[in-house]
């Protein structure tokens, strides 16, 4: 017991940089309260002592804010961060070095009994407010944006932002070997447990941009295409094309973040514009 305590005060100094000392962190961090109550009412629930382990989740949520179901299973050197209304439901599942900020659920869908809440594997970590919800699997090394609600398993090594969650970066996609936009994108944005990048790129947005890139491409051979007609005595392609533009898309109702990734996406393809 001792030895996964000291386990546990060791993993807050290394994702901490607050954390002074051994006394402070022993006193004034509510999240290791919760998960060294949870141990106890777990091993409770285990023993079918169902009513005392409820009812010591419920004092410690009392306690730190921080809702664990004695059924829920959790690995060694867990982290939440802050802690203030983590709720983790009964069979949810939570590998070792898992790193929780505030505000997170581990949630169900579903009503119905079995496995209904998701598994984190080893060295995940779960940003602010985000949601996980469901019996899925976040892979090993895997991060969740904040404010990110996730429905779907998402692979090991993967990044995950937006509501719903959709990968923005995995462990393959960020090799040198890839584009290079795309990796300072992935590098400069890649997890974010705050919010506090106001300009994180939209993942639709972005899907939009390589979509115009190739609506841009497909323009420049037509337009070859039909200068070589006309050079064989050919009258096609007379009227010129309309150019889109982000302004094309002021009027939809498209946020201006989304609005000026495009433009982004279209001046490294064409800087005329």
């Amino acid at each position: 017991m001792f030895s996964r305590i000291k386990d546990d005060i060791q993993g807050v100094f290394h994702r901490d940089p607050a954390a002074r000392n051994t006394f402070e962190v022993l006193t004034n961090y509510p999240g290791l309260h919760a998960v060294w109550l949870h141990r106890l009412s777990h091993k409770l629930w285990k023993l079918n002592w169902k009513w005392l382990a409820r009812s010591l989740s419920t004092f410690s949520r009392w306690l730190t804010g921080i809702e664990i179901h004695p059924g829920a299973t959790l690995g060694r050197r867990v982290f939440i961060d802050h802690g203030m209304g983590v709720v983790i439901g009964e069979t949810a599942e939570i590998g070792d070095d898992v790193t929780l900020y505030h505000g997170v659920t581990l949630g169900g869908t579903s009503w119905k009994a079995g496995k209904r809440h998701p598994t984190l594997k080893n060295n995940v970590v779960i940003g602010a407010g985000a949601k996980v919800l469901g019996p899925i699997t976040i892979g090993e090394g895997g991060k969740v944006g904040s404010n990110s609600v996730v429905v779907k398993d998402t692979p090991a090594g993967s990044t995950v932002v937006g509501i719903p969650g959709r990968i923005v970066a995995t462990a393959e996609n960020t090799s040198e070997k890839d584009n290079d936009k795309r990796n300072k994108i992935a590098k400069k944005y890649g997890f974010d447990a705050y919010a506090v990048a106001v300009d994180n790129p939209d993942p639709v947005a972005n899907a939009m941009g390589v979509m115009l890139e190739h609506m841009h491409m497909m323009d420049s051979k037509v337009e070859e295409l039909c200068k070589v007609i006309q050079s064989m005595g050919g009258e096609v392609c007379t009227d010129n094309l309309h150019s889109i533009t982000a302004e094309d898309f002021a009027e939809t109702g498209i946020s201006p973040v989304v609005r000026d990734n495009l433009k982004d996406q279209q001046e490294a393809f064409d800087p005329k514009i």
